[in-house]
């Protein structure tokens, strides 16, 4: 089967599940989207690692992208190979000594290990056929990259008030609760003063 490349587009709170997540995945090559429901641990996961945000303890993640570095094995791909039951299904295909191997995994734990590994991420096309939305262009322009989403909160418009002193320590603070989102928020504040300059 052909596969089709993707990319994560935007992760935003579910409008069908509350406490839950949804990482957009677009097509690379066309106009297609996939939903996919995840939970607010995987998509915390998935945000840290885009963010490029250092914890102050390792998540599980991280954790085995370390065990994995360290036995040098590499994530090359992620496949989300099957839909089943309205579950998405997908394997991390790993290469070691030039052996490929592949591994059964939950389709939003592969996600978080493909940003970390910047590898691509695939899926076929029957599952885009039973999944896949095409976005009108209204649509599409709500949909904000993963990146942006937090620019609009009203905590983020709160930010500019304070100083870039006072920022970095209210980023120092956010980060060792590890709240990810607001540290995003605070990063993405000193980033927009440090480009104004």
């Amino acid at each position: 089967m052909r596969k089709i490349a993707m990319d994560i587009v935007a992760l935003q709170h579910s409008v069908t599940q509350t406490h839950n997540y949804a990482v957009v995945l677009g097509e690379q090559s066309g106009t297609r989207r996939l939903p996919i429901v995840i939970g607010s641990f995987e998509a915390q996961a998935i945000a840290v690692a885009m963010e490029r945000m250092t914890p102050n303890r390792p998540l599980t993640h991280d954790l085995f992208k370390n065990a994995l570095d360290t036995f040098h094995i590499e994530i090359k791909e992620v496949i989300i190979n099957n839909l089943l039951d309205g579950i998405f299904y997908a394997r991390l295909v790993c290469l070691k000594d030039g052996d490929l191997y592949e591994v059964d995994s939950r389709t939003s734990d592969a996600l978080a290990m493909a940003v970390r590994f910047h590898c691509p991420i695939y899926t076929y096309e029957f599952i885009l056929d039973a999944a896949g939305i095409v976005l009108e262009d209204a649509e599409e322009e709500q949909l904000q990259p993963a990146r942006e989403r937090s620019s609009t909160s009203g905590y983020a418009s709160a930010l500019s008030s304070y100083s870039v002193e006072a920022l970095n320590k209210m980023l120092e603070d956010v980060l060792s609760e590890e709240d990810y989102e607001r540290a995003a928020e605070i990063r993405d504040e000193i980033k927009r003063r440090s480009e104004a300059d």
